[in-house]
């Protein structure tokens, strides 16, 4: 799939996810697409913010360059996926990256929160394989290369 980068490079995505079932799952449906882009992978919320803030193993940029989308799981270790988002999305440097929650929690609560912590898109983990790939696909399709964003 083409992605709709005015340089034609793959996009980076940052995906934060601790259940190594799902990571790969996520990872092989955009491959299975054909969705063109570079996915970095981090496993709890500390190393996301690290990430994102170029601290830690983290601070090369070459080797973890500035995400154009997150996906973000809400239940992980260390610091939690609501606390990833408020501290990306209260960071002015940080807070126009689209966020795109991804999670297994349909709670009332959490999509709330979500939102109110500025959340771009709230997603629900389909326990149905099939239903999954489609949410994948659908995902990078319309995020990465249907939807228009300020590219840095």
């Amino acid at each position: 799939m083409k992605t709709n980068n005015p340089s034609g490079t793959p996009l980076a995505i940052l995906l934060v996810e601790d259940n190594q079932s799902h990571s790969q799952l996520i990872m092989r449906s955009f491959e299975d697409n054909r969705v063109a882009n570079t996915i970095h992978l981090v496993t709890d919320g500390e190393a996301a913010l690290q990430y994102i803030f170029r601290q830690g193993p983290y601070a090369d940029p070459q080797r973890s360059p500035r995400p154009h989308v997150i996906l973000l799981d809400l239940r992980l270790p260390k610091i939690d996926g609501l606390e990833v988002l408020r501290r990306i999305k209260s960071t002015p440097e940080f807070n126009m990256i689209p966020i795109i929650i991804l999670t297994t929690s349909e709670a009332e609560s959490d999509v709330a929160a979500a939102y109110r912590n500025h959340a771009n898109s709230y997603l629900v983990k389909p326990v149905d394989f099939p239903k999954f790939t489609k949410l994948m696909r659908d995902l990078g399709f319309y995020w990465l290369g249907w939807n228009i964003n300020p590219w840095s």
